[in-house]
């Protein structure tokens, strides 16, 4: 969770990058394509089994246009109307957004000290970002942070389905959703495909989508979804590292509190998570998992 982690709160620079070279929604669509394509060619490679059935497909269609079309649609355009570091927090709500569906679905119970460790680490994140700005951009970042939880749980229902064969059919459906979507609204795409551009979009691709989305979705089918999303809370903490290195987009005086209260919340919701193992959703069993908090990486 670390390096998954670590490579998301670097996304937001990339995408500061890349959005100098190219449409939102378009940049947004051709991440989401080129990711999907290059799991495609490793399953096909691999000789990985295809999804097979109306249901199967029907699965991965719909996580395609929530995971993809509008969490990626939002992300990306909050991303250019806020500053880095807040955007980086408002999308990484998902913690908070999992906890009430994450019961309801899966009964994965919460005790009150996990869920106050949550609340209090959002509320970190909000003492270090809130000062970069708010507005549309906060909302679009909440959208897609919901979106983003939204994936998080119907990855759950992927049943037997290989993980990379889902994730890159995912991804490619949802990127020509969001293509369609650019081609509405931003018309023909103009980028300028400048060294910054390839390697803001290869960045953003291969690694800040390929890679770290087979390896949330494969956590997500074994971990309780508290202990999994509780590790998005150093997604915006590297993130803001990250901008205030490269962006020189310099923190206000509160940040150091708000990221050691963000670290201590994360500490305190991986020690209490409970010991349970994961029910198993209606479409089958999921692997027993029986000390969801620890051994994430």
């Amino acid at each position: 969770m670390l390096w998954i982690t670590a490579t998301l709160g670097g996304c937001f620079i990339a995408i500061d990058w890349g959005l100098r070279d190219a449409p939102v929604l378009w940049f947004a669509a051709l991440r989401a394509l080129v990711a999907g394509g290059a799991l495609l060619l490793l399953a096909a490679v691999q000789r990985r089994p295809s999804p097979v059935g109306v249901r199967a497909w029907g699965r991965i269609t719909i996580l395609g246009l929530v995971n993809v079309t509008l969490a990626f649609g939002a992300m990306f355009a909050a991303a250019a109307g806020l500053a880095t570091g807040t955007a980086a927090v408002l999308a990484n709500a998902q913690p908070l957004l999992i906890l009430l569906p994450a019961w309801w679905l899966y009964g994965e119970k919460l005790s009150t000290r996990t869920t106050v460790a949550l609340v209090v680490g959002f509320a970190g994140l909000l003492v270090v970002a809130l000062p970069g700005g708010g507005g549309n951009g906060a909302v679009l970042s909440l959208l897609a942070a919901a979106a983003v939880t939204g994936g998080t749980l119907l990855a759950r229902r992927l049943g037997d389905l290989d993980v990379v064969v889902a994730t890159g059919w995912h991804l490619v459906i949802g990127g020509v959703a969001l293509a369609g979507l650019a081609g509405a609204v931003q018309g023909a795409p103009v980028i300028a495909w400048t060294p910054r551009f390839l390697l803001s979009l290869a960045f953003l691709a291969l690694l800040g989508t390929a890679a770290t989305t087979a390896a949330w979705f494969t956590e997500a089918r074994r971990v309780r979804m508290d202990a999994l999303t509780a590790w998005t809370f150093l997604t915006p903490v590297f993130g803001i590292v990250l901008s205030f290195a490269l962006l020189d987009e310099r923190p206000r005086g509160w940040t150091a509190a708000g990221l050691l209260v963000v670290l201590l919340a994360l500490y305190l919701s991986l020690r209490t998570s409970p010991r349970a193992a994961i029910p198993a959703p209606a479409d089958g069993p999921l692997p027993v998992r029986s000390s969801p908090g620890t051994g994430h990486a």
